[in-house]
């Protein structure tokens, strides 16, 4: 009587597992679909501010998948400043067109630097964070890739966290009879989302966003009043990119957990009574 039960046990038992198979493959494919891995914008979102901040407190606010453009003199420093949530890892590309080869004296080194709503410089993890410009290049091109932003960090860390950043473009080499010529400068940021693997236990009370500003206000519908958004707040507000794949692994290691409970005592009860009856009983 016990082979019929156990077969029915097993057969059911593999259909959970394959269930929880399935699960935890939809998991990368939940992550790829998410808006916010987007790598290019989508045409008519890509139009930005057209200028560009001299300093820290004058830098033009911009957002992810937007494109910043300004017109600027050799020499000038430019600032840009845009918000990062967790679970992100912003990239930051700006491409220079350099004047007439014909005006230039030599060849021009440019850097761009990220720093975070405290002023700390960031490492790039990688990119051309520095390159330097032929006299008879006519652009130059610059990236850095942050390293992914984390919800919560040690006071002494210098990890990257929630809320503003600042690009800081500028040249570090350059003959001195070429400052002063005109330049045309592209600075586009986007970021992918890293999933689950990157969360931690703990968050900030609030974003570092450095000098908060009555830049606009909205109505909160929970509570009827009107709530003042952030300078450099993202459109969709912050964390909102809360849904990741640690909840579908988790749901589905809990899943699993439960079928090995069911199914190790479906092996260890037996029928419930003895399989042989002692004589005379």
């Amino acid at each position: 009587m016990r082979t019929p039960r156990r077969n029915r046990l097993g057969r059911a038992c593999a259909g959970v597992l394959l269930a929880g198979a399935t699960l935890f493959t939809s998991a990368g494919a939940a992550v790829a679909d998410d808006p916010s891995a987007s790598a290019s914008p989508a045409d008519g979102e890509s139009s930005g501010p057209t200028e560009a901040g001299t300093t820290f407190r004058t830098a033009t606010p911009v957002q992810q998948e937007q494109t910043a453009t300004a017109d600027a003199s050799t020499g000038d420093y430019l600032y840009w400043s845009f918000p990062a949530d967790a679970g992100q890892r912003p990239t930051v590309r700006t491409k220079v067109s350099l004047p007439e080869s014909a005006t230039r004296h030599g060849a021009s080194t440019w850097q761009v630097d990220v720093y975070d709503g405290l002023r700390r410089r960031q490492a790039c993890m990688y990119g051309h964070q520095t390159r330097k410009a032929a006299p008879d290049a006519g652009t130059v091109e610059l990236s850095c890739v942050l390293r992914t932003v984390r919800a919560w960090s040690e006071p002494w860390a210098s990890d990257p966290l929630p809320g503003s950043y600042y690009v800081r473009l500028t040249v570090v080499g350059l003959a001195e009879e070429d400052l002063g010529l005109p330049v045309h400068v592209e600075t586009e940021i986007t970021s992918t989302g890293q999933g689950g693997a990157h969360d931690v236990g703990g968050h900030l009370a609030e974003p570092l966003v450095p000098g908060v500003s009555l830049a606009s206000a909205q109505r909160d519908d929970a509570t009827g009043q009107d709530r003042v958004a952030l300078a450099g707040e993202p459109e969709d507000g912050w964390s909102s990119g809360w849904w990741t794949d640690r909840w579908l692994w988790t749901m589905g290691g809990g899943v699993l957990a439960a079928l090995a409970a069911v199914f190790g005592y479906g092996l260890t009860r037996g029928s419930g009574r003895p399989s042989r009856v002692p004589p005379g009983v």
